[in-house]
């Protein structure tokens, strides 16, 4: 006859260690690391598709932008870009004529080394619209449309650029303005008409732009967004200064409202 085992009595350590919090705790560093791996997240989600920084590397929009200038870009305006993909999510406006805008350039075959850089320019012709140049001076649909601001240099003579044989795509034989030269130059093309879907920009510094007359017109869809405002800038184009984005800010220009 087996013997009578009596009841064992409840193992209570774990109880009585989980109400003391000695319970096993995570690891300091995994919650530093998923900590860090949100801050992260959360950036690329905001640089991604609501505002992203951008510096300017070139005089081509002065005095509107210059060399060295910093600017936030609002991403949303005309749909931010999905990563990896050639897709653009909604925005609340498309490009309108006068603005300053932040887009992807259509292949630049002269620069194989970047192709498609980001560039920013002023938005000078819609779909539709019909442009030209002679003697230097940009007609939109035949109203005369001056350089910004008078240049303080002296205009370089005319010549002609390969780069412009795109125009004969776009170029009118005959016109209320008069044929498209045979030969575009860079102070006598057009007119040409843009097309659906397409925006040409030009820099305010005409003279000193690699634009829309070089590399040709702008789908929609490169359009990334519009600069809200300068947040740092300092002299990187002619300061004799030590460590000049230290020593050279421009202090007047931060904060200003890119017109």
């Amino acid at each position: 006859m087996a013997a009578a085992q009596s009841p064992k009595a409840p193992d209570t350590r774990n109880v009585v260690a989980a109400a003391r919090g000695d319970a096993p705790k995570p690891s300091r560093t995994w919650e530093n690391v998923k900590s860090i791996l949100g801050t992260i997240a959360i950036f690329l989600v905001l640089r991604t598709f609501f505002v992203e920084a951008y510096r300017i590397p070139s005089g081509s929009m002065e005095p509107t932008l210059l060399v060295g200038d910093w600017l936030f870009v609002n991403k949303l305006r005309y749909g931010p870009h999905v990563p990896f993909t050639r897709f653009n999510l909604p925005g609340y406006a498309d490009p309108k004529r006068g603005d300053v805008a932040v887009f992807v350039s259509p292949e630049q075959f002269d620069q194989p080394k970047d192709p498609h850089p980001t560039l920013v320019k002023r938005v000078q012709g819609l779909p539709g619209d019909t442009l030209h140049m002679r003697n230097g001076l940009l007609h939109l649909n035949g109203e005369p449309r001056p350089q910004p601001f008078v240049s303080d240099t002296l205009s370089p003579p005319d010549r002609v650029d390969p780069l412009f044989v795109w125009q004969k795509a776009h170029a009118l034989a005959d016109s209320r303005f008069g044929p498209a030269p045979a030969v575009p130059t860079v102070d006598n093309w057009g007119p040409i008409v843009i097309p659906p879907g397409h925006f040409f920009m030009m820099g305010d510094s005409r003279y000193d732009s690699k634009d829309s007359r070089f590399w040709g017109i702008v789908p929609r869809e490169n359009f990334r967004g519009r600069p809200l405002f300068v947040y740092y800038s300092y002299n990187a184009k002619d300061s004799d200064r030590v460590l000049p984005f230290v020593t050279d800010i421009r202090w007047g220009r931060i904060g200003t409202v890119i017109r």
